[in-house]
């Protein structure tokens, strides 16, 4: 079965994404220094991704 051209990945163009994952959110979060480690990962504050 062939996959759909909309699925393809790595060697289409990849657009800027804007949403981050929960994981990515709390990396950048740390980084920031605006995450302590015993804060729960349900309801972060909105993030806009770097650079």
């Amino acid at each position: 079965m062939s996959q759909h051209p909309s699925l393809k990945g790595k060697g289409a163009i990849q657009s800027k994404r804007s949403v981050l994952k929960r994981f990515e959110r709390v990396e950048l979060l740390k980084k920031r220094g605006e995450f302590k480690e015993n804060q729960r990962v349900i309801g972060l504050p909105k993030t806009k991704p770097e650079e």
